[in-house]
């Protein structure tokens, strides 16, 4: 019946007819036909939104789900578990959607023939790497901060407008808070925002960073990584709560 209707409206006798007759003939409104007889191919046109968008994220919301994932390249629950206490009414099936949106839904094959990444020392819970990454919006860029616990992948985030040292601060004082378990260790890369630049270090103008100051306050080891270390810049490991499987 579609193809019938399709080789009707391109017909030359459709084009020289009555609306009237042919709403009759093909059964459809005359509003309708008048919309067939004004395109350029007979074909039915896709229904829906033209850009689709989430109707339960905001766009910064969504852009945060996205540069998480990307960053951490946790699974799905794991992603949800992490974001909720950001994103309150993130459901399941709205993060699925997002990431099915920006093509991220399946996480990339980490085996074959890529180079191995050396494997990380193992380490009791509460040992925490913390990251930032870039997150675009239509207003223009935010940082969210990122903190995982590199033994149970428990995550924390939160998003800022400046990535700067009371930004770091303030996140390792939310995630002191957020964390059910006493943090021993936390490991940062050299960035401004968590130590002092190499030259500028124990000298006499050198002060300690609040950072610090709170990482010591805690009894927290802070530790740095070393320059370019492709196997620590963010913790994309697979996490596995307790009872899970996979």
């Amino acid at each position: 019946m579609r193809h019938d209707h399709a080789r009707r409206r391109s017909s030359n006798t459709a084009r020289q007819a009555s609306l009237a007759t042919l709403s009759r003939e093909l059964g459809g409104n005359p509003k309708t036909v008048a919309k067939w007889r004004k395109r350029a191919t007979v074909e039915d046109l896709k229904t829906g939104p033209k850009a689709p968008h989430s109707t339960i994220l905001t766009e910064a919301e969504e852009a945060i789900v996205v540069a998480f994932r990307r960053h951490t390249l946790l699974p799905l629950d794991d992603c949800l578990y992490a974001l909720q206490p950001s994103i309150p009414h993130l459901s399941r099936s709205a993060l699925h959607r997002c990431l099915q949106r920006h093509g991220i839904s399946r996480l990339p094959d980490v085996e074959g023939d890529k180079p191995k990444r050396q494997r990380f020392k193992r380490y009791p819970i509460g040992f925490f790497h913390i990251d930032i990454a870039e997150v675009q919006t239509a207003e223009g860029k935010l940082y969210l901060f990122v903190g995982i616990d590199r033994t149970s992948k428990f995550a924390v985030t939160q998003l800022v407008d400046k990535a700067d040292r009371r930004t770091a601060s303030e996140f390792l004082e939310h995630l002191l808070k957020a964390v059910p378990y006493r943090i021993h260790t936390i490991l940062t890369d050299n960035g401004i925002q968590f130590a002092e630049q190499p030259r500028n270090r124990n000298t006499a103008w050198s002060r300690q960073m609040r950072f610090d100051m709170i990482c010591e306050a805690n009894d927290i080891e802070h530790r740095l990584t070393k320059p370019n270390p492709p196997w620590t810049n963010g913790q994309s490991l697979p996490r596995r709560r307790p009872g899970s499987s996979g």
